[in-house]
């Protein structure tokens, strides 16, 4: 440590690799001073102006502020808060344009000035060593003080460190082409810097303090030397001028001779780094209660008629700076277009500075400067092309880096590969595209790959605590799963252990239980039987179809004789009896019983129903598919059948009375004769033709009519049925549309034939 004082105090010092020696164009405001503007009518505040989150508001829209109220609070130890830069009228808070090289939004307060300047209450503290450390970290917390040399990181945590400090570092050396804010508030401004210094000091206790400053900057050397003589661990360190001699690091190996390793934190070197203006900001914070509301800006280039160095509110838009600076319109060299090109504005330097989208973009704690220069000073029509891999950029790469690797890299979004080449390491003072003779813009390539890096950094974050967030879900719901499991199986072992007991209470739980048990088979039981009662539909429609075809078999083997006849007309009116009982039986869960024949006019509307029916088993038959389930054909057809043979039924009982009708009048002629030859067939064996008078004979007759005329409407369902069959096998192989009509035909020939056996019959009677 003591070499390395030695050789500063002989003006000895480090050099870092890299760097460039580009155009100072310092002369344009360098011996102008520093200029109090006027109050614009709105200020424009955003909730972020540093590294770190934003806080959250104090004030909603139509209240009104002081000068150094706060309007946000911390809530967050990389939170800093924002204050009313004058007094006014809260007029909005919504999103607006913020200074981002990509021109991003952000949530701003609109302030509306009410030009009264009115402050708060303030307390001034005369001496700062009457404070502790930790009240001076408050005031420059509450102040809302962040680094104010370009990165904006919060003071209080830097000035908050418990490590052992060897170098407290003032970073005065202002490096960047044009930029001439802290040599301005140097010579202005020397002892509230000095006191802001030895507010450091008393926090970090350094063994030596090292400010920084460039060759190019005599006036203020001057003035620091004069007024730190006071304080022997003080070092002025007059550095030669090389771009960027600015940058953290480089103003590190150059002062220490210590290179900073990739991604270490300086102050567990031993060394802290502040900006000359934070220094200032400190010692206004802590002495004079002010927050900080305003800082020093440069706005100068050859577009300006007058460039100078002025005192912005924070939140001042940069169209009010550039009109007070006396902005020039761009001029077309071209004189034969009307086409005036956009002046290009540039917030920062023009190294390590990007271009803004728009002039009403506000002044925030790390603008330094704003730069209108002409088309000569910066050409806006550069095109870039391919890299002729001339190495230039590595050359003069600050941070040893290989800029166009990155490039490369940056340009496919090989996240990887820009990690090994350690893309963060990068400072982004621009050397590398100054060099570049393809006028590659390498540094926006950096920053976007930065913003994606970043972007994904924080979905991976997000993902993983969701991660976490659902695996202590399912470990709680498991747990939960695993305490009711218990409480169960505890429950059922003492219920267990009270059954077993010979008590009153054992007895009613054992009966509960026999009876949920009872309960349970009770519903398994009913859902056999709703299974058995749908099979045996088609068990009793299959016997049925048996009796009545054994029955017709029956009836037809022997018709010359009359008794066999009798008996068997008896046996197949039995069976259909029956059948029929058997199969309202099976069919009641699935159809309703089908009224009985009554008036006229119900005979009518059946008979219309059935004709209806009839025609929509034809049309529903044809649109089935294969799929349909077993239960809803039997429903369907055992409505159908009923319905055709009620019909068919009505038309015999019809076509029976009229041939009773032809028969009496036959009757009338020759009653005598058939009344002689009429043998009826005894309806039982016990009964004679000896005992029966001609009335007997008479209702005998009619009674053997009614067999008749059952026996053939039970042919004709027979028939019906087996058409039935073949129908469904054709319709299964090859459905045709006129099988409804062809059904009705065969019904209206087996209606026909019956009614001709019964003529038949009437008149052998």
């Amino acid at each position: 440590m003591e070499s390395i004082i030695k050789r500063i105090t002989h003006g000895q010092f480090w050099n870092f690799h890299g760097g460039i020696h580009p155009p100072e164009q310092k002369f344009l405001t360098k011996n102008k001073p520093i200029r109090t503007l006027s109050l614009p009518e709105q200020l424009i505040l955003p909730l972020q102006q540093h590294i770190g989150q934003s806080g959250k508001l104090l004030v909603s829209v139509g209240d009104y502020v002081l000068k150094g109220q706060a309007l946000t609070f911390s809530t967050h130890a990389m939170t800093v808060p924002v204050h009313a830069p004058t007094s006014g009228t809260i007029t909005a808070i919504k999103p607006s344009a913020i200074a981002h090289p990509s021109g991003l939004s952000g949530m701003c307060i609109f302030l509306a000035s009410d030009g009264l300047d009115k402050w708060k209450k303030r307390e001034v503290c005369q001496d700062h060593r009457s404070l502790t450390k930790q009240q001076i970290i408050d005031k420059i917390l509450s102040a809302g003080i962040a680094g104010m040399g370009g990165a904006g990181f919060p003071t209080h945590i830097k000035v908050n460190t418990h490590n052992p400090i060897n170098y407290l570092i003032i970073n005065a050396a202002e490096c960047e082409p044009y930029i001439t804010a802290d040599d301005l508030l140097i010579r202005e401004q020397s002892a509230s810097i000095f006191d802001g210094i030895n507010i450091l000091d008393t926090l970090l206790s350094p063994k030596h303090i090292l400010i920084g400053i460039e060759d190019n900057k005599p006036e203020a050397i001057q003035v620091l030397q004069q007024v730190c003589k006071s304080n022997e661990k003080i070092k002025v360190c007059v550095l030669p001028t090389k771009y960027p001699t600015g940058g953290e690091k480089q103003l590190i190996q150059m002062l220490t001779g210590q290179e900073v390793p990739s991604g270490a934190i300086t102050s567990k070197l031993g060394i802290v780094m502040q900006n000359i203006a934070t220094c200032f900001a400190i010692a206004d914070a802590v002495i004079n209660d002010t927050p900080l509301i305003r800082r020093v800006v440069t706005v100068s280039g050859q577009a300006l008629k007058k460039p100078q160095n002025v005192w912005a509110l924070l939140g001042t838009p940069v169209n009010y700076l550039l009109k007070q600076c006396h902005l020039q319109k761009p001029v077309n060299s071209n004189k034969n277009q009307d086409y005036r090109p956009k002046q290009q504005l540039i917030m920062g330097g023009p190294m390590m500075g990007f271009s803004l989208a728009s002039d009403n973009v506000p002044i925030v704690k790390t603008t330094n400067c704003i730069l209108a220069p002409s088309e000569q000073e910066i050409p806006t029509d550069s095109k870039e092309v391919e890299c002729i891999r001339c190495g230039q950029c590595a050359d003069a790469c600050p941070a040893q880096l290989l800029p166009q690797e990155l490039q490369w890299s940056a340009k496919a979004k090989d996240q990887q590969a820009l990690d090994k080449l350690n893309l963060f390491d990068c400072i982004e003072c621009g050397a590398c595209a100054y060099v570049c003779p393809s006028q590659i813009p390498l540094v926006h390539y950096y920053r976007i790959a930065k913003s994606e890096i970043r972007q994904q950094q924080v979905q991976n974050l997000q993902a993983e605590k969701a991660k976490m967030r659902f695996e202590a879900r399912k470990l709680r719901l498991d747990k939960e799963k695993l305490v009711r499991e218990a409480k169960h199986k505890k429950a059922a072992e003492a219920r267990k252990a009270k059954m077993a007991t010979n008590t009153p209470e054992a007895s009613n739980a054992k009966s509960a239980v026999a009876a949920a048990l009872a309960r349970v088979k009770a519903k398994k039981a009913q859902s056999v039987d709703n299974i058995t009662d749908k099979t045996a539909i088609d068990d009793n429609k299959d016997q049925v179809v048996n009796e009545q075809t054994n029955a017709l078999q029956s009836s037809n083997s022997s018709p010359n004789k009359d008794n066999d006849k009798a008996d068997k007309r008896n046996q197949v009116a039995a069976a259909i009896a029956r059948a029929k009982a058997k199969k309202l039986a099976a069919k009641k869960p699935f159809i309703q019983e089908e009224p009985e024949q009554g008036s006229s006019k119900q005979e009518k509307v059946n008979n219309k129903t059935g004709a209806k029916n009839e025609q929509q088993k034809t049309e529903k038959t044809n649109s089935k598919d294969a799929g349909i389930n077993k239960e809803t054909k039997i429903d369907k057809k055992a409505k159908i059948a009923a319905t055709i043979a009620k019909a068919k039924a009505k038309k015999l009982a019809k076509a029976s009375e009229d041939m009773q009708e032809n028969n009496k009048k036959k009757e009338k002629k020759t009653s005598t004769k058939k009344i002689e030859n009429v043998k009826p067939a005894p309806l039982d064996n016990n009964i004679h033709d000896s005992g029966l008078t001609i009335d007997d004979k008479k209702a005998e007759s009619q009674s053997n009519k009614k067999i008749r005329i059952a026996a053939a409407i039970v042919k004709a369902k027979a028939k019906k049925a087996s058409q039935t069959k073949q129908t469904k096998n054709k319709k299964a192989t090859s459905p045709k549309p006129n099988d409804g009509d062809d059904k009705k035909k065969r019904i209206a020939a087996a209606v026909a034939k019956a009614k001709a056996k019964k003529q038949q019959h009437g008149e052998s009677n």
